[in-house]
């Protein structure tokens, strides 16, 4: 399925970032001198979707839905949340910065096609990058 609508991208995104969240969760009951780090990290998740929905919903109606200002194949930014059973610390942070640069590259990309049609969709999009840049260095100091 391609995504296609505004709709069905903050959709995804909606799910996309609730695993994100699942996993960090996992990580932080796994390696518990790390709990409050990871568990921050999933609030983050979960607040993404806030402001997403927030921006949409600010801008978005019936009457127009956003339109067709997407062709995107999520297949491409698949992630099945789960963390391997027998996963050390490393292996899971290796995996967390891997799944973080996926997002941003899913981010960079619908906020480019959105652009043009939307301005605080694709403006939220770009702050959420940025966020998720500097992630990436909270979650590379959790590893030592």
């Amino acid at each position: 399925m391609q995504l296609q609508t505004t709709s069905e991208t903050i959709s995804y995104i909606r799910e996309y970032e609730n695993l994100i969240a699942g996993f960090y969760e996992a990580m932080a009951a796994r390696f518990a001198d790390h709990a409050e780090e990871l568990t921050a990290l999933a609030a983050d998740n979960r607040k993404y979707i806030m402001l997403l929905e927030r921006a949409y919903y600010s801008v978005i109606s019936d009457a127009i839905e956003g339109g067709y200002a997407f062709d995107m194949d999520p297949d491409a930014y698949k992630f099945d949340g789960v963390l391997a059973a027998d996963a050390t610390l490393a292996q899971a942070v290796q995996q967390a910065l891997t799944l973080e640069t996926t997002s941003i590259e899913f981010y960079t990309l619908a906020a480019e096609q959105s652009a043009s049609l939307m301005a605080d969709v694709p403006q939220m999009m770009k702050q959420i990058i940025k966020k998720k840049n500097r992630r990436q260095e909270v979650i590379g100091q959790i590893a030592g």
